[in-house]
């Protein structure tokens, strides 16, 4: 969850024209006057599978005009207006097998007469059936900004505050989009097929817009990090490379800076209204039996900090607005899933309407959900699939396996006793039934919001690989946090500025190079070899990406499980021991009396099946079996 602020929705800008002149295409003038509109989504697309789309038009008293189309098979339900003279909702019925074509939106007023052009595109061919992200993934977390310096041209936009200050922990210090591009090749080799950035939507802030929560535009890049188009860019030269690209998405709150807050589109678009009223956090509230409405009022509709004013998602018009948009950068960017902040803050019954017709449109994507709690029931109740305790609906396919990372913690911090150390682990994994698909949870040692992983186990690099390899071979989707691979670290702070330090080597003149190797210490040249092998073995093994998850209760320090897919099956070892360990392999006979090798994935050895097997002190054995 971001502390950070948050700002305005973007849309293209059409200008309205008198019926004497030309009228124009939707562009990207963000100089708005008097005689102009925004509109949103700024163009759609023929043969989606809702036959209803909701135009947003924003401009100097709109609501006194009467709407009208020039298109032929487009048609207008009906026509919304609210409290608030400058904003105009036009309910669109499209027919089930539209073409693409441009047509005029005419604005009918009582002196005036207007046009704007709005377009229908051609949607990409088997666009609806494209593949989600999944198990078979292993996803890296980028914070933009930090990652690395692509086109220094972008560094510092006019109109925008918060230049360029890489001294500044909280400031921007000018990584960008193509930053990224210049380094997928680097991502493919490491062995990861799948980039979720933190928003790259235009934050125009005056300060802290580097983590882009603050969005201000829904429809813009911010310039700092590119333009939409470099944006499509990104996605397709990563999917050339067999990497899909995540987005991220706050649906719950937006910020002080956003253009609704000197001009709300209705007087319910904001909880409490232009007051700040912070949230309780306890989002226990909404599943309590004995909870009163006031918590659960509380948690659902407070806002996190001034700068973050919560959106009213039960206002209709909004929901849609926040339907459409997630739909528009899905198509437009050629997506293959979406990240959702702060989830279970936004309210209930929008969230189930929100999943339900993004899966409608894309059945086969994959949307993951950040509910921060360690509480796996509270966890499942938002997957799709679950048991719950009430007849809530919900198609959210995958959420953050929050629970995981503090037991893996634990577990390997713990002394061994009955009741902590490995055992936490263990309990985690037996609470999988309240999942309605375990196997499409997304875990990780850490993210953008917390210590990293090698901070956590205080720059011990053995417990670091411990838990990174039970990350990268247990059931679910990985997440690994950039330059983890290189065990960055930040130790004596938990600043998010510091944890989010620049990756070495993504600015011109930075004299240590992660994407070479230039200037790596030796530990970390070894631990990139480390996670490149696993994460390479990973993309290979059925076991792993397509596998099921067999256990057994750990004892004396150790822990096994096993990945099994047909007659690929692969042994995971946790000793968490400080001396080598003899381990009986008579316990695991169900899987070894099949085979009669194991094969040491990280050494590259061999060693025939007998009545035991070596783990090395403090640390992860991962075998092949054949």
């Amino acid at each position: 969850m971001k502390i950070l602020p948050f700002c305005f929705f973007a849309t293209a800008t059409l200008m309205l024209l008198n019926a004497t002149m030309a009228p124009v295409h939707a562009g990207d003038n963000k100089n708005v006057g008097t005689a102009s509109v925004q509109v949103s989504p700024p163009h759609w697309w023929a043969g989606m599978k809702s036959q209803q789309l909701q135009l947003m038009l924003h401009g100097d008293n709109i609501a006194q005009y009467t709407p009208s189309l020039t298109s032929a098979q487009v048609h207008i339900e009906n026509v919304s207006r609210t409290d608030n003279p400058n904003y105009l909702f036009i309910h669109l019925r499209l027919p089930e097998r539209a073409e693409p074509e441009a047509f005029e939106i005419i604005l009918n007023g009582e002196d005036d007469k207007k046009t704007v052009h709005y377009n229908l595109a051609q949607r990409r061919q088997n666009s609806a059936m494209r593949e989600g992200f999944s198990a078979k993934d292993a996803i890296y977390l980028i914070t933009p900004d930090r990652f690395a310096n692509g086109d220094i041209q972008n560094d510092t936009v006019e109109g925008y505050a918060d230049p360029v200050d890489r001294n500044n922990k909280g400031g921007r210090h000018g990584g960008d989009i193509q930053g990224i591009i210049n380094h997928l090749d680097y991502l493919h080799d490491m062995g990861f097929t799948q980039i979720w950035t933190m928003p790259l939507l235009e934050n125009a802030m005056d300060a802290y817009s580097y983590h882009g929560y603050s969005t201000t535009d829904y429809f813009q890049i911010d310039p700092r990090f590119g333009t939409n188009a470099l944006y499509q860019q990104l996605s397709h030269q990563a999917r050339e490379r067999g990497i899909g690209v995540i987005k991220d998405v706050v649906l719950n709150h937006i910020g002080s800076e956003h253009v609704w807050m000197d001009d709300m589109p209705s007087a319910d678009w904001i909880n409490h209204g232009r007051k700040f009223v912070p949230t309780s956090h306890r989002r226990e509230a909404l599943h309590d039996p004995h909870a009163v409405e006031a918590d659960i009022e509380g948690f659902a509709s407070g806002w996190f900090v001034p700068t973050m004013p919560d959106l009213n998602q039960r206002n209709p018009l909004l929901a849609t607005y926040l339907i459409q948009y997630a739909i528009w950068w899905i198509e437009f960017a050629d997506l293959s899933g979406l990240r959702v902040d702060t989830y279970s803050y936004s309210d209930k019954e929008f969230l189930s309407e929100w999943t339900s017709r993004i899966m409608a449109e894309y059945p086969n994507l994959n949307i993951v959900g950040e509910e921060w709690t360690t509480n796996p029931a509270i966890t499942a109740y938002w997957q799709r699939g679950s048991m719950r305790h009430d007849d809530y609906s919900s198609e959210l396919p995958s959420v953050m396996d929050f629970p995981l990372q503090v037991a893996l913690y634990e577990a390997l911090t713990e002394e061994e006793t009955w009741a902590t150390g490995l055992r936490k682990l263990y309990e985690t994994f037996a609470s999988d039934f309240l999942y309605g698909d375990p196997y499409n949870l997304v875990v990780f040692a850490d993210n953008h919001d917390m210590s990293r992983v090698m901070t956590q186990f205080d720059d011990d690099q053995a417990l670091m690989k411990m838990a990174m390899s039970v990350i990268l071979t247990t059931r679910g989707i990985p997440q690994v946090f950039y330059g983890t691979e290189i065990g960055m670290s930040h130790p004596g702070t938990d600043d998010h500025g510091l944890l989010r330090a620049d990756f070495p080597g993504g600015w011109p003149g930075d004299a240590v190079n992660a994407f070479t190797q230039q200037g790596l210490s030796p530990q970390q040249r070894q631990l990139q070899a480390y996670f490149k092998a696993l994460l390479n073995f990973r993309r290979s093994s059925p076991a792993i990406t397509h596998g099921e998850m067999t256990h057994y209760a750990p004892n004396d320090g150790v822990y096994v499980y096993f990945r099994h897919e047909g007659d690929d099956i692969v042994m995971v070892a946790l000793n968490k021991n400080a001396q080598e360990v003899a381990l009986p392999t008579a316990r695991f006979e169900q899987f070894l009396s099949q085979k009669s090798i194991l094969n040491n994935v990280l050494k590259n050895e061999q060693q025939p099946i007998g009545d035991h097997v070596l783990l090395d002190a403090k640390s992860t054995q991962i075998f092949t079996l054949q």
